[in-house]
């Protein structure tokens, strides 16, 4: 499938990039090209600071009404638009068809769901104890958004980040990965298309030494918000000291999947197969290290492999895939490091670990799973980002959970326990952002966000709103 050339959307217009320089994006199957897009550079950065700004003056004046209106407007542009929206996420980065309408659902339940978020928040009363004044909280769209995204959920992490920003009055330029631009770029001519005010969304694609660097250093935006690694995220606030700037900031993983002697076994195994190999795995809430109980933990990996044996590899819209290729040959060749490092440390190889036959070009690896996973392999102290599930089992809670907490990272953990006093403590005890019990959910009215290194503030929900607004207090005098 051919996507021919997308354009850099700024300022309300389609543009080429000053330099005109144009990059192919590469389909992850098979490695070819199936797009150009123009590709940013330091002056298109600086072209969308200034359309941005220009945005800002106009939308944050606009009434929440008005707001709303052309939010809506956009959201019916993006769902008559569906197919070809799920279509370049699938041919960018290797999703299947069935799974990239997560995509979509994010950016169209995002722009209805915001507008109204933004509705029901109230000015704060404060009281006056010696009766002279009257005091209130209000709260302001803050300025200029920057979003930075990750290449595995294009167009989700766009919602996650359009909808708060549109809705709270905020101009925003998004930057989505190089990786995977595709889906962004079209969304682009969308916006343009509609004829949505200028400035308000810009969209732009480049290296990162001359488009992300120029727009953290530029003291034009007032939030900096980003989904991405660990990494970059610090990269990204060494960049923004030029200037007080509010940051949020959704990081690398490395949840702890826990299955305990009184777990529900299906329910589990269920949701230890779509948790790990959906989205090949890249997914930052993937599950990374399986601990399992020792009274179960033959039982359970001998289901869990006859699960795994069942998942179905392919592309495209037609094939009804299970699981995908991984984004690039280096991320797909980055596990085979991590198995060969866990072998040589005393794990064995249950299943995959190699090349599928037939599929030697393109960045595919078959569904993986390790056992004998200990706290020296990469595999425990490294996001996976992968199709590779290492196990270990264990034999009592204290164990477990230092064993879940034992990492820098602080985004996603699950348990499974028919336990309400170990649910209980280990809600309390895990130190990660969220905490599943017994199965998954995931919604825009739900905070999704991560400690420690995992990151700061939150996506998802009211409280994404926060990043985009800032406080003033009013006192009257009596």
């Amino acid at each position: 499938m051919e996507f021919g050339y997308q354009k850099i959307y700024i300022g309300g217009a389609l543009v080429d990039s000053v330099s005109k320089t144009r990059s192919d994006v590469i389909c992850p199957a098979d490695g070819k090209p199936i797009a150009q897009i123009a590709e940013a550079g330091k002056a298109d950065a600086e072209k969308a600071l200034k359309a941005a700004q220009k945005g800002f003056a106009f939308w944050s004046k606009c009434s929440l009404s008005e707001r709303t209106q052309w939010m809506l407007k956009l959201r019916e542009a993006v769902l008559e638009n569906e197919h070809l929206l799920r279509s370049s996420i699938v041919y960018e980065m290797g999703k299947t068809y069935d799974a990239a309408w997560e995509d979509i659902e994010a950016v169209v339940n995002a722009l209805e769901w915001y507008p109204n978020a933004m509705k029901n928040l109230r000015d704060e009363q404060i009281p006056d104890y010696e009766n002279t004044h009257t005091h209130k909280m209000i709260q302001q769209p803050a300025g200029v958004a920057v979003a930075y995204l990750a290449w595995n959920f294009p167009l989700l992490n766009v919602g996650f980040k359009l909808g708060p920003a549109l809705a709270s009055g905020c101009s925003i330029i998004i930057k989505p990965s190089a990786l995977s631009p595709l889906s962004a770029y079209i969304l682009g001519k969308i916006i343009h298309d509609i004829d949505f005010p200028a400035g308000v969304v810009n969209i732009l694609s480049g290296p990162t030494s001359e488009v992300a660097t120029t727009l953290s250093k530029s003291k034009i935006p007032t939030v900096l918000t980003m989904i991405g690694s660990t990494a970059t995220g610090q990269r990204v606030i060494a960049d923004s000291a030029t200037s007080i700037k509010k940051l949020s900031m959704e990081l690398g993983g490395n949840a702890p999947f826990i299955v305990f002697e009184d777990a529900v076994i299906d329910k589990a195994l269920d949701l230890a197969i779509g948790i790990k190999f959906g989205n090949s795995g890249q997914i930052c809430v993937a599950a990374n290290r399986f601990f399992v109980h020792s009274s179960l933990y033959d039982t359970f990996l001998e289901k869990y492999i006859e699960r795994v044996n069942k998942i179905k590899l392919g592309f495209g819209i037609d094939q009804k895939p299970d699981m995908g290729p991984m984004v690039t040959r280096n991320d797909r060749d980055r596990m085979f490091e991590l198995i060969e490092d866990a072998v040589a440390k005393g794990g064995k190889v249950l299943i995959g670990g190699k090349i599928p036959n037939g599929k030697e070009t393109g960045n595919w690896m078959e569904p993986t799973v390790i056992s004998g996973m200990t706290t020296e392999m990469r595999l425990f102290q490294e996001e996976t980002f992968g199709p590779i599930a290492p196990f270990m089992s264990f034999d009592n809670d204290e164990e477990v959970l230092a064993l879940a907490n034992d990492t820098e990272f602080g985004l996603a953990s699950y348990i499974f326990t028919d336990s309400n006093e170990r649910i209980h403590y280990f809600s309390e005890q895990l130190a990660f952002g969220e905490v599943q019990v017994n199965g998954v959910k995931y919604a825009i009215y739900l905070p999704h966000g991560g400690i420690k290194n995992s990151g700061i503030g939150h996506d998802c929900s009211h409280l994404a709103l926060e990043d985009y607004l800032v406080k003033k207090r009013i006192s009257i005098a009596l």
